[in-house]
């Protein structure tokens, strides 16, 4: 089963392979930019394209694109943040079965996944075993690669401090045939040893036209929310990873139309919803949910003025600036419920 390929980068694909091609690719390199926008899928692109044995790469029909697109090839490995071990200190045997367990789960995903949350990282254990593999001849290309996604989640340990330095070391040094690609949302948080050891690329937000690439495919249609393709697009502002999953574009867009519905629902829906929008610890998803708030009004305004209601296109409009002060109101120790309160009060006066 193969992931989906990958969409858009091409300025940036076009300069990593001539590097590859020159032989002047670093030996570890990083590749940071927003969230959503597909560092690891073209992380896993260049370790195909390097192992790849054609003359154009990746041809994607020679045996190492065939195991690499299926997330199979020995000498293609990818790392990334997952549920801690129990344990002082795991077997490297142990973690490596974790590993590929969890990359089996992402390709019959065929590559779609929502972000990790907050409780999973890179831990210390898992150096031994990148050491291990490293120090092995490759099983079947000329070389090895290894993808280390949201490598700002590597957790490091005071007892396993020689674990630390020797995955350091592998990182400074790494063997001849071996090419390390990191990758990060937040490099101002990687480890600043890990950070000094890379050459960093940076990975713009997706064009328009390939992030609606991305959306036509019928497998990124089950995973994302069941929206019009131009708004998918305005939520996605470039990062369509991010609509991935119940726990983000989805819950965000429902919310939103909560939001707009309470509007025009009365006194009692204008409270229970503003309840509902969670307490102070939830401003990161209530700040999503405004944001696809803003971008529904937005189509709303459209689709309104498209139709000829004037009312409902200017009242759309009225509305835009009343969430973008919301948005700010957010931004700060504002509670949610108190921010929407006061948003759904105003929405409602605007009608």
């Amino acid at each position: 089963m193969s992931i989906i390929p990958l969409f858009g980068h091409e300025a940036l694909r076009a300069r990593l392979a001539e590097l590859a091609d020159q032989g002047t690719l670093p030996a570890t390199i990083l590749l940071q930019g927003p969230a959503g926008i597909g560092k690891q899928r073209l992380a896993l692109w260049l370790g195909q394209r390097l192992l790849c044995a054609a003359e154009r790469k990746p041809c994607g029909s020679c045996q190492h694109c065939r195991l690499a697109e299926t997330l199979q090839h020995p000498d293609l490995r990818w790392c990334f943040p997952q549920a801690r071990l129990t344990g002082e200190r795991p077997d490297p045997d142990e973690v490596d079965e974790l590993i590929l367990a969890e990359i089996a789960e992402r390709r019959d995903a065929h590559g779609l996944y929502e972000r990790p949350d907050g409780t999973k990282g890179i831990y210390y254990y898992v150096a031994p075993l990148m050491v291990q593999l490293a120090a092995k001849s490759p099983s079947l290309a000329h070389r090895k690669v290894f993808v280390i996604g949201d490598a700002e989640r590597m957790v490091p340990q005071a007892s396993a401090t020689e674990m630390a330095n020797a995955m350091l070391k592998l990182l400074e040094e790494p063997p001849a045939n071996t090419t390390f690609i990191l990758t990060s949302s937040e490099p101002g948080t990687l480890l600043p040893t890990i950070r000094s050891r890379t050459v960093s690329f940076r990975v713009p937000p997706l064009s328009e036209a390939a992030v609606r690439a991305f959306l036509a495919d019928p497998r990124v249609a089950a995973v994302v929310p069941n929206e019009p393709a131009d708004t998918l697009v305005r939520l996605a502002g470039g990062a369509p990873g991010t609509l991935i999953g119940d726990a983000t574009g989805e819950k965000s867009v429902t919310r939103a139309r909560q939001i707009l519905a309470a509007a025009e629902g009365g006194r009692e829906a204008l409270f229970t919803t503003a309840f509902s929008m969670g307490s102070a610890g939830a401003r990161g998803a209530f700040s999503d949910t405004l944001d696809a708030l803003s971008v529904l009004l937005h189509e709303q305004a459209r689709e309104a003025t498209a139709r000829g209601d004037a009312a409902r296109a200017a009242w759309a409009v009225r509305a835009i600036p009343a969430v973008e002060d919301a948005k700010r109101a957010a931004e700060g120790n504002a509670n949610p419920q108190l921010v929407t309160a006061r948003l759904l009060t105003t929405l409602a006066g605007a009608h």
